[in-house]
């Protein structure tokens, strides 16, 4: 199936190809999502891609043409994706990648082209990055909060990290040091692994000597259970910290027994039913859970970011429709000024407040506490 998927999008890409030159109107908006549908970060961007398929499919009387092209959670593979998506489909918007790195490549091509670019990882917004991208996942710093706060409630005093060797990693372990240590705790050990490693054997036997009251694991998708497994094997105690990246079914499905007990931070979307019926983030929630769980199977927070980013698009298209039409670089001006300038717009993974100084435009409502008690997930205290 999925290698249909992709000679479909394939086959999107080659029709657009004689496509009007840059700069002329069209009646369709054209968006390429550059994803990682195979290799390590498959288990974000296969939900990432199922997703699509209960989206918008026009907006506004404008049909979206959705290309969407495989980067195997490459940076090389998603710049290539993102300069294809610039000079042969003359794309009106950028949207990826699945994770941290390749989302990074993919910003840097859109920034220099000026194509308005959603991001659905969290990625560092540098000022280079900063005027033409936003991103859906929620901010390390305000998911990062909630599991601090869970840390201090619970008397944790010493932390031990593990994380991935790359940008993700990082973002997780300045955070903690940013907040977590501030907060009354003391870093003990800081261990890394490559997101295709098969074992972490000796970084963990590195965290159980070091005894810390809880460990912080900075990774996302399946391999986030890699090190959660290995703890638990090696007779680790204490509470274990996974992060929003992790939010998955496949979690629980990889770490098996090991999963009991997690506490992990999580976009609403993984627990709508349990929100009060004011909430916002209620509603498109249970729409999307139900459409995926009827197709898919069990819910995913990744496909929450892909189905947000077209409800976002369904705020501003028809705002930016005011001013110019899609195939356009005014369209293009047109739809970066309206994310910045639209309020409130709900999703299933937060409410959305783009603006010139918050790129990832979310607040407390975007994060729950999960734990995993008799192998599903429940809120935790």
């Amino acid at each position: 199936m999925r290698k249909a998927l992709l000679s479909a999008a394939a086959l999107t890409l080659s029709l657009a190809l004689p496509g009007a030159p840059a700069g002329a109107q069209t009646n369709e908006i054209t968006i390429g999502i550059s994803i990682s549908t195979t290799g390590p970060a498959a288990a974000l961007g296969i939900p990432e891609r199922n997703a699509l398929d209960f989206v918008a499919k026009e907006i506004a009387g404008h049909p979206l043409k959705v290309i969407v092209l495989d980067d195997g959670g490459d940076p090389t593979n998603a710049t290539t994706n993102a300069r294809r998506f610039v000079t042969e489909s003359k794309a009106d918007i950028i949207m990826g990648s699945s994770t941290t790195p390749p989302t990074i490549a993919v910003s840097n091509v859109a920034n220099e082209a000026g194509i308005p670019h959603i991001g659905l990882a969290p990625f560092p917004i540098t000022p280079e990055r900063a005027k033409w991208s936003v991103t859906m996942p929620q901010p390390i710093p305000i998911v990062g909060k909630a599991l601090y706060d869970h840390m201090k409630k619970h008397g944790i005093k010493t932390v031990g990290y593990i994380g991935y060797s790359d940008s993700y990693g990082d973002l997780w372990l300045n955070d903690f040091k940013k907040q977590g240590i501030p907060m009354g705790m003391t870093l003990v050990d800081d261990e890394r692994f490559a997101r295709p490693d098969t074992s972490v054997t000796g970084q963990v036997l590195k965290l159980v000597a070091a005894n810390p009251d809880a460990i912080l694991v900075g990774a996302s998708g399946t391999a986030a259970a890699l090190p959660q497994t290995e703890l638990r094997d090696r007779g680790y105690k204490g509470l274990i910290y996974q992060t929003h990246g992790a939010a998955s079914m496949d979690f629980i499905r990889i770490a098996g027994k090991a999963a009991e007990g997690v506490i992990m931070v999580s976009g609403p979307v993984m627990d709508p039913e349990d929100q009060p019926d004011s909430a916002l983030t209620k509603k498109p929630g249970l729409a999307l859970d139900k459409a995926y769980e009827a197709k898919y199977g069990p819910r995913s927070q990744f496909a929450g970011h892909s189905y947000d980013a077209f409800l976002v698009l369904d705020r501003v298209v028809p705002t930016a429709l005011k001013t110019a039409q899609p195939g356009t670089s005014e369209f293009r001006e047109a739809i970066r000024k309206a994310l910045l300038t639209e309020r409130e717009i709900p999703a299933s993974q937060g409410v959305y407040n783009f603006t010139e100084t918050d790129r990832y435009g979310l607040d407390d409502r975007s994060r729950i506490l999960l734990t995993v008690k008799n192998g599903k997930y429940v809120l935790a205290e």
